[in-house]
C-alpha cells in the first residue's frame, strides 16, 4: 500500500488481505480524474468469493459511515463495482479481469501501486 493512504482505503485494503482477494491494485486517480481519487481492483477466486469479499467491503464501509455506496453486479459476481465516493472498488473473477484489463486503461505501470502481500 502506498505511504499516506487514506482511512478508507487502509481499511478496504486490509479487508481485501484478510479475505484472501487476489493481485489487490490501488490506483491513485488524483489529478487524473474527478470521478474518484483512487481505484482499487483485485480478483476473487471464484463467483461466490467475490460475492463474499464484496459483502465483506459492505460492511466495512457501513461501520466507516459510508453505508450509501452503490453497487453493480452483484447478482452474477463475475465483475462489481463498488462506488464509494472518493474510492471505487472493482472485484473480478480472474479471467473476466483479464478480459478487461481496466488496469491498463488507467495505466497502472506508471500510476499504480500493487498492494503490499502479508
Amino acid at each position: 500500500m502506498p505511504v499516506g493512504g487514506t482511512p478508507v482505503e487502509e481499511a478496504l485494503l486490509a479487508k481485501l488481505d484478510d479475505d484472501k482477494a487476489q493481485d489487490v491494485v490501488l490506483i491513485d486517480l488524483r489529478g487524473k480524474s474527478s470521478m474518484a481519487d483512487s481505484m482499487i481492483i483485485a480478483s476473487g477466486r471464484s463467483h461466490r468469493h467475490v460475492g463474499a469479499i464484496a459483502d465483506h467491503l459492505l460492511r466495512t464501509l457501513k461501520d466507516l459511515g459510508l453505508g450509501k455506496a452503490r453497487v453493480e453486479g452483484l447478482p452474477h459476481c463475475d465483475w462489481v463495482l463498488i462506488d464509494a465516493g472518493d474510492v471505487i472498488v472493482h472485484l473480478f473473477r480472474p479471467e473476466v479481469r483479464s478480459f478487461y484489463n481496466i488496469e491498463k486503461i488507467w495505466s497502472v505501470d506508471s500510476g499504480g501501486h500493487r498492494a503490499a502481500s502479508h
